[in-house]
């Protein structure tokens, strides 16, 4: 479904990823993984279309989006939940939802949301609670139901466990495997101390904007070492 093909990219006078080649089957989760500077923001924005791309081509469902701005990504199915969450505090649980339901036909919506909302029930709970009055954990749950409401085909999550408790983290990885089994592909950025192995498929290591290592669960420990 997802494909690179020696990607690189970066910022103007400023290169930062350089021959990134991978691939995510449907329904696959993928942890990216590395320290701060690795080049994983830059990764996942690079496929949402942030950053633009010097080399190399990215395909997604067989379909070349390598030179699509980011709504045109969007309405081919990449979906991104930022780092920090960023929902918006002033609007309600239901308003934020709407917000992000790009593309959507109005008739559609309830629809899509019934799906965010057996997928994070407590979000049904705050429906008219503004977002800014929610705990870290029911915020990042708010904003992968806003990513999800495009009914994406990929969705990224960028540190998805910062600054929670780790039960919640749990909680969230389990509706991310719940999504899996649905076909979707799911890549999650994260630091080393962070990562969970047992609900990742596979990992992919950054290390100064390249490739340095991957693996799937059978040889996690490995990389722990």
């Amino acid at each position: 479904m997802l494909h690179l093909e020696r990607v690189s990219s970066g910022y103007p006078n400023l290169p930062v990823l350089f021959d990134i080649s991978f691939g995510v089957a449907a329904g696959e989760l993928v942890s990216i993984l590395g320290g701060n500077g690795a080049g994983k923001s830059t990764l996942l924005k690079t496929i949402l279309g942030d950053v633009a791309v010097s080399e190399g081509e990215v395909v997604l469902g067989g379909e070349r989006i390598t030179r699509l701005p980011a709504h045109r990504r969007v309405a081919a199915g990449v979906s991104y939940s930022p780092e920090g969450r960023r929902v918006f505090p002033n609007l309600t649980v239901r308003e934020n939802l709407v917000a992000g339901s790009h593309g959507v036909p109005s008739a559609e919506l309830a629809d899509q949301m019934a799906v965010v909302y057996e997928l994070f029930p407590l979000l049904e709970e705050r429906d008219r609670q503004r977002a800014g009055s929610l705990s870290g954990g029911e915020q990042q749950m708010l904003a992968i139901g806003r990513a999800l409401m495009p009914r994406p085909k990929l969705l990224m999550v960028e540190e998805i466990s910062l600054g929670l408790a780790p039960i919640v983290v749990n909680h969230l990885y389990v509706a991310l495997r719940a999504l899996c089994q649905r076909g979707l592909i799911v890549l999650v950025s994260e630091q080393f101390q962070r990562f969970e192995e047992r609900y990742s498929d596979r990992w992919i290591v950054l290390e100064r904007g390249t490739v340095v290592a991957t693996g799937d669960r059978t040889d996690a420990r490995r990389l722990r070492r």
